[in-house]
């Protein structure tokens, strides 16, 4: 595998939700105050700046969507968690194409 390899996929906010209907965590990385402004009822917040503290509660056995506000923090956190091997996917277009996706 080429060093430069991308370790985790894009994926459309319809893509992000039949992932998490079949059982993947959907994660939210945006600030609490985002959170709390609006999110996906399925989903687990964990702010980027706390993911690395918070793997241990992500299992390495379920597939992992991260979601933000526009694809620039879930790509980020996606990096993460595919360099330490989860099965992990970012959310293109972030919670405004999720909200667009009901």
């Amino acid at each position: 595998m080429w060093p430069f390899t991308k370790k985790y996929r894009s994926v459309s906010a319809s893509e992000a939700r039949q992932l998490v209907r079949s059982g993947a965590t959907l994660i939210d990385v945006r600030t609490r105050q985002e959170w709390n402004s609006g999110h996906a009822r399925e989903a687990r917040h964990i702010p980027l700046d706390a993911l690395e503290q918070k793997l241990s509660s992500l299992p390495m056995s379920t597939p992992v969507v991260a979601i933000c506000q526009s694809g620039m923090r879930s790509a980020s956190a996606a990096r993460v968690l595919g360099a330490r091997g989860y099965d992990v996917s970012s959310v293109t277009g972030g919670m405004p194409a999720w909200n667009r996706t009901t």
